[in-house]
C-alpha cells in the first residue's frame, strides 16, 4: 500500500487531488499546513508528499527544509502556480524531487507521482540488494559475518557515498588496503585513479619525491620531471597506508597539501592543484604517538574525520569458516586441485589458532596447505609448526590446560589475565616475535614475511621491545 500525503491550505486543492490519486494500492492523507504535515509524517511514514508551495504561516519550502534531518523523509513534489518557475527551481534546489505547475491535467499529476514512487521502489530494491550482498558475508574482497564486520561494511557503505576524509585503524593483515579500495570503487571518483603509498616501506629519502615529486635536475639523478603520488590521484583517491611511520618533516608537507589542496614538487616552485579524497590506514595507536610527540596532532585532526577500526581476527572467530572456504575455493581453483578440503582436526588447529598476522597470515597459510597438501583432504600435518603443534581437544582439559602440561595459546591463562591490557599485549608481542625470530634463526627478513610486517617496522617493533635478533639466531643456532 502506498501512502501519499497532500499539503495545501484550500481544502477544495486537496480534495481534487485526493480524487485524482486515491485507489486499492494509495492511501491518501490530508493536511492543511505545515505543523499538521509533521504529525502525519511522523505518524503514517507516508512515501509520497504533494506540497503547495504558497501557503500562509510556513510555505512548502520551508516545510522541506524542516525535514532535512528526518531519517526517512516522503518524496516531495512541490505544487507551484504559473510563471513561479523561479520559486520551482528553489524548491528543486531545497531536496525536492519534482514540481508541477498549476493549474495541471490530471494525467500529468498521476503521472509525476507514479514517477516519485516508480523512484522508492528502484531505491528499496537497492537497500534490499546491499543488505543481500551483507547477509552473504562479503564487502567486496572483505569477508564476515560477525556483528563487528557487518558494523564496519554498514559504516563504509555510508562512507562511499561521501568525500570525506578516513583513517582506517587496525593490526597488520586485517585488510585496511582493502577495505580502502572498496570505499573507493563504490565512491563517485571510482572512475578516477586509486593511488596507494605505503609510508613504512618507502625510505625517509624516498618518501617526498614519491608523495609530491620533482622537477628535472632536483637532485642528482633527476634526468626528467615526475608526478608524484598525489597528482597522480588527481579527481580520485590518494591512499596512505602506515601513515604512523611518515617522519615530522613529512608530516607538515602533507598537510600543508591538505589544507592547501595544491603540491610543489621538488626543486620546483610551483602550486600545482590537486583534487583527492585522502584515505589513510595505520596499525598503531595514532593518540598515543600524539602524545608521545612523535605524530602532528593538526594532521591527526586532518586525517580522522571518520574512524574505521577493522577487528582483529582473533575477536571475530566466527568469521573463521566462512574465511576457511572461500580461500578453499579460490586456491584450489588457482592451483588446479579441485575438491580440497579440512580434516575435522585440521579445522579445529586452525580454529585454536590466535592468528597474529590476521586474514593475511590465514589466506597464506590456506594458500600453502594447497599447494603442499598430501592429499585433496588436508591433514594436521600439513599446517604450519606453529598452528600443528597446538594441543588438540582431545588432549585439553576444561579449563584450556593441556592433559600434556601446555597452555592454551589461544585461551589466556590467569597469570595473563591479571595484567593490565598494555602490559599482557607487549609481554605477548615480545614472546611471539622472539619465538619466530628464534625459529627463523634470527632472519629478520624472512619472519617479517612469515608474519605479515615489512622489514622496516619488524626493526622498529624490534627495538621497542628490546629484541636483539643476532642474539636470537645464536640460541637458535646452539
Amino acid at each position: 500500500m502506498h501512502r501519499i500525503l497532500i499539503v495545501d491550505d484550500e481544502p477544495a486543492a486537496r480534495y481534487g487531488i485526493r480524487r485524482a490519486l486515491e485507489g486499492p494500492e494509495i492511501q491518501v492523507f490530508e493536511a492543511g499546513s505545515a505543523e499538521e504535515a509533521r504529525r502525519l509524517i511522523r505518524l503514517h511514514r507516508p512515501g509520497v508528499m504533494l506540497a503547495d508551495i504558497n501557503m500562509p504561516h510556513e510555505d512548502g519550502i520551508a516545510l522541506l527544509h524542516s525535514l532535512e534531518q528526518d531519517t526517512h523523509p516522503p518524496l516531495t513534489i512541490m505544487v507551484t502556480a504559473y510563471g513561479a518557475a523561479r520559486v520551482a527551481v528553489e524548491a528543486m534546489k531545497a531536496g525536492a524531487y519534482d514540481y508541477i505547475v498549476k493549474p495541471f491535467e490530471i494525467d500529468e499529476l498521476r503521472l509525476a507521482v507514479q514517477r516519485a514512487l516508480e523512484r522508492i521502489a528502484l531505491e528499496e530494491e537497492n537497500r534490499e540488494l546491499k543488505k543481500q550482498v551483507l547477509s552473504d558475508g562479503h564487502f567486496g574482497g572483505l569477508i564476515g559475518k560477525s556483528p563487528a564486520m557487518l558494523r564496519v561494511f554498514e559504516i563504509a557503505e555510508k562512507l562511499a557515498a561521501t568525500d570525506v576524509t578516513v583513517l582506517i585503524q587496525g593490526e597488520s593483515g586485517t585488510g585496511k588496503e582493502v577495505l580502502a579500495r572498496e570505499i573507493h570503487a563504490r565512491s563517485p571518483r571510482a572512475a578516477g585513479p586509486f593511488v596507494a603509498v605505503n609510508c613504512a616501506a618507502l625510505p625517509e629519502t624516498l618518501i617526498e619525491s614519491e608523495l609530491f615529486g620533482y622537477e628535472r635536475g632536483a637532485f642528482t639523478g633527476a634526468s626528467r620531471e615526475r608526478a608524484g603520488r598525489f597528482e597522480q590521484a588527481h579527481r580520485g583517491t590518494l591512499f596512505l597506508d602506515e601513515i604512523g611511520d611518515m617522519n615530522p618533516v613529512t608530516q607538515a608537507k602533507v598537510l600543508r597539501a591538505l589544507e592547501a589542496r595544491t603540491v610543489e614538487r621538488l626543486g620546483g616552485n610551483r602550486a600545482i592543484p590537486v583534487d583527492v579524497r585522502i584515505l589513510s590506514a595505520t596499525h598503531k595507536d595514532i593518540a598515543a604517538e600524539v602524545a608521545a610527540g612523535r605524530f602532528r596532532e593538526d594532521l591527526f585532526f586532518r586525517l580522522k574525520v571518520v574512524i574505521v577500526e577493522i577487528p582483529p581476527l582473533r575477536l571475530r572467530s566466527q568469521d573463521l569458516p566462512l574465511l576457511i572456504q572461500s580461500f578453499l575455493e579460490i586456491y584450489a581453483s588457482r592451483h588446479r586441485r579441485p575438491g580440497m578440503s579440512l580434516a575435522t582436526d585440521t579445522l579445529d588447529r586452525l580454529h585454536r589458532y590466535s592468528w597474529p598476522g590476521n586474514v593475511r597470515e590465514l589466506r597464506n597459510v590456506i594458500e600453502g596447505c594447497v599447494v603442499l597438501g598430501r592429499s585433496s583432504t588436508i591433514q594436521v600435518q600439513d599446517l604450519p609448526p606453529e598452528i600443528r603443534e597446538l594441543p588438540s581437544r582431545s588432549e585439553m582439559g576444561p579449563e584450556g590446560r593441556s592433559l600434556l602440561g601446555e597452555e592454551d595459546p589461544g585461551r589466556p591463562s590467569g597469570s595473563w589475565l591479571s595484567l593490565p591490557y598494555r602490559e599482557a599485549r607487549k609481554r605477548f608481542e615480545s614472546n611471539y616475535i622472539a619465538a619466530r625470530l628464534r625459529a627463523n634463526g634470527g632472519n629478520v627478513s624472512r619472519t617479517a614475511a612469515q608474519i605479515g610486517l615489512h622489514r622496516q617496522s619488524l626493526h622498529q617493533k624490534l627495538r621497542e621491545l628490546g629484541i636483539e635478533s643476532r642474539q636470537l639466531g645464536k640460541s637458535a643456532g646452539g
